[in-house]
């Protein structure tokens, strides 16, 4: 039976998506990084909120249904899509520039505290290190993206973007245990007392999430392309970037970047790793 005379842990809200794909292959297991419509990058981004979630949920809700009573904005057809789906919300991706501005405004100001982790594709590494499954390459990015927020006694509830396959609980559960592995290296079994539970979501019913959206964006902008006007737009609520794959830049952690060690557009990938 549960031990009653134990307060329940305090509890933790955090909101996770994804950015980029985990597409390696194409027709007959042909390898097509770097094709167009192919990523470069895998990653995921972790927003934290300085207020109470009601409000900030509320206030992006206004942003959205702003935008679908905005004559100049709702007949663009990738905002006509997803009114007629159920309604508009903000995706990076297929945002037009002029409904981006609107929500980028917003979260320049936002009282948010955003982690990216960045994964370069490397099919030599998907191979090795991941079998060659799309969902193990998805678990072990996610454990780098928690492993260092297990140690304090707190119940962490992580709203994630769903996923497919990726965010099944057997897949999910995986992460945890490599971050808790990972975290164990860092510190005594005995300190990882926080608890863990997924939450899967969609933008729609969890405007949140499309904060972690935008600014995973904006960080892949810069690692695709060198585009770096998105990333300083949004820079002073980003704490840390980690380049998890970028082997040439371990010694000293030089692939971790924050705003002592911005991210610049040296950080834009070459061609594909094999």
């Amino acid at each position: 039976m549960p031990d009653e005379s134990k307060e329940p842990l305090p509890v933790t809200h955090r909101f996770i998506d994804e950015v980029g794909d985990t597409t390696f292959y194409g027709k007959g297991k042909e390898v097509i990084l770097g094709q167009e419509g192919v990523s470069q990058i895998f990653g995921m981004g972790i927003a934290k909120f300085g207020r109470p979630l009601a409000d900030v949920r509320a206030e992006i809700v206004a942003l959205h249904q702003q935008v679908e009573r905005d004559p100049l904005l709702n007949t663009i057809p990738s905002v006509a899509k997803r009114v007629a789906k159920g309604g508009f919300y903000f995706h990076a991706c297929k945002d037009t520039p002029d409904v981006r501005t609107v929500f980028l405004h917003h979260l320049r100001d936002l009282d948010c505290e955003i982690e990216v982790v960045v994964a370069r594709k490397i099919h030599s590494l998907f191979i090795n290190k991941h079998h060659g499954k799309d969902d193990e390459f998805y678990a072990d990015v996610l454990s780098h993206l928690i492993k260092g927020r297990l140690k304090q006694p707190r119940r962490l509830v992580l709203n994630i973007a769903e996923r497919g396959s990726s965010t099944r609980a057997k897949v999910l559960e995986e992460a945890v245990v490599k971050a808790t592995g990972r975290a164990g290296k860092r510190w005594d079994a005995s300190d990882l007392k926080r608890e863990v539970a997924f939450n899967v979501q969609n933008p729609l019913r969890e405007p949140l999430l499309t904060v972690p959206d935008y600014f995973g964006w904006a960080v892949q902008r810069v690692f695709e392309k060198g585009e770096m006007r998105f990333y300083d737009y949004l820079r002073s609520k980003i704490r840390l970037v980690v380049d998890l794959y970028d082997s040439e830049n371990y010694a000293g952690n030089r692939n971790y970047y924050d705003n002592r060690n911005p991210l610049t557009p040296n950080n834009k990938i070459g061609p594909p790793s094999t």
